[in-house]
């Protein structure tokens, strides 16, 4: 008998290998490659972070509805650069961080451009409803938070409202984590000093 009459009759007797095992074999020898993670829809990530945003812009503009308005420009501004998918977009959050404080600034130069050419008008009172859900101490944290420079301000909400470490502040604002760090320090002290006017 010839060789390969002899490979091919062994072959025929012998058992199939399982196809899924076949394909199991294959995918170790393309390198084991893991699957990719799905990255969050831009409906995802506003269901999910709106709100927080919301609130840290509240922090750095002082004003429910110029806050809310600084988070829509951010979704909204993401939607038309990268659309709802973010397939190319690495750190969504971080980007929409970026962009709320950013808005946060411009909105706040354009209150202070308003202020120079319209005489300053009196802030509307706190409600009853202001009342109920601010105590006496965050009143008072809120009232020297805005006493705060700017870079403070931003520095001590990053890091003590959304929760971030040093080097996402840094990413956050375009600063060392250096002056993060020294920012932060004088911060606190200088938020000290003015709770301690407001008592």
């Amino acid at each position: 008998m010839l060789f390969g009459a002899q490979g091919a009759a062994e072959q025929e007797r012998a058992p199939k290998a399982d196809p899924a095992r076949r394909r199991a074999g294959l995918r170790l020898l393309g390198g084991g490659r893991r699957p990719v993670e799905e990255r969050p829809t831009l409906t995802d990530l506003y269901h999910a972070h709106r709100l927080g945003l919301v609130r840290m812009a509240v922090l750095l503009v002082d004003h429910q509805d110029l806050a809310e308005d600084v988070v829509q420009e951010a979704f909204t501004a993401l939607y038309q650069r990268h659309g709802e998918q973010l397939e190319d977009l690495d750190n969504a959050l971080g980007y929409l961080r970026t962009s709320v404080v950013n808005g946060a600034r411009s909105m706040l130069r354009r209150r202070r451009t308003a202020r120079e050419y319209v005489p300053p008008h009196e802030a509307d009172a706190p409600s009853a409803e202001d009342h109920a859900v601010l105590n006496d101490e965050h009143r008072r944290v809120l009232l020297a938070l805005q006493q705060l420079t700017t870079r403070q301000r931003e520095v001590l909400v990053l890091r003590y409202w959304s929760d971030l470490s040093e080097a996402q502040i840094a990413e956050t604002l375009g600063l060392s984590r250096g002056t993060v760090k020294s920012t932060a320090s004088r911060a606190l002290d200088a938020l000290e000093k003015q709770l301690e006017k407001v008592r």
